[in-house]
């Protein structure tokens, strides 16, 4: 058994994946919004599990309030910028990624240019602004996306594709925006960000090696707390 094939050997034997599938991995191409809790957790899981080229986007540099939660990142990274910081930890973890750094605030403009290149995309942010922004230009673009939240002890995730309801059509636009409590404001429990992350990597996988049932027009809620897990459908 070669290198390559000890690498992913663990995935290859998954039902529904296999060979073929680590291939449709290995061509793969995943656009991640944020470097916080959520997006700098799933980009490891996606560059350990051999997706050819993934793209991360997040302005901000690591603050001793991230870690908290945010495991990736170290003291010895506070004040460094999170895109440089966590591009260098998926390249260790497997060097054969393509990592592409977009130390920058996701605008419109720069949504529509770089989503374009990428088969899906995941949402990590932390503000229903820029969770509507991603929604609305991926609608646009027919592209696939899976978007992430995380609250206290609670998380919800939901993925998109043509044919099935969005995000402002599961949250409403105005809904979507309002009544939000920023973390620093409500807190959040580390793990809870932990399976949020967890959940939007494997989303894209599946979506990827097309195995299993992304949450297509489904909304997946839990409360940590009282260990409760939910699934609902639009």
């Amino acid at each position: 058994m070669d290198e390559q094939q000890r690498r992913y050997a663990r995935l290859e034997a998954l039902e529904g994946i296999g060979a073929e599938g680590v291939s449709r991995l290995r061509d793969g191409k995943v656009l991640i919004v944020g470097c916080g809790a959520l997006g700098s957790l799933a980009a490891m899981y996606l560059a350990a599990s051999g997706v050819g080229r993934i793209a991360i986007a997040d302005f901000d540099t690591v603050d001793i309030s991230n870690l908290q939660r945010q495991l990736f990142f170290s003291e010895d990274m506070l004040g460094k910028k999170k895109a440089d910081q966590l591009a260098d930890r998926m390249k260790a973890i497997n060097s054969e990624v393509d990592v592409k750094k977009i130390p920058r605030f996701i605008t419109k403009s720069l949504a529509e240019e770089y989503f374009a290149d990428y088969d899906f995309i995941i949402d990590g942010s932390d503000n229903p602004a820029t969770k509507l922004l991603t929604a609305s230009v991926c609608e646009r673009l027919g592209k696939p996306y899976c978007i992430g939240g995380v609250n206290g002890f609670s998380g919800q995730v939901m993925s998109w594709k043509p044919g099935y309801p969005g995000y402002a059509e599961l949250f409403g636009p105005i809904t979507a925006c309002s009544g939000f409590t920023p973390c620093t404001i409500a807190g959040v429990l580390g793990p809870a960000a932990g399976v949020v992350a967890s959940v939007q990597a494997s989303e894209a996988i599946k979506f990827i090696a097309s195995t299993g049932k992304p949450l297509w027009g489904r909304l997946l809620n839990f409360d940590l707390s009282d260990s409760a897990f939910n699934v609902f459908s639009s």
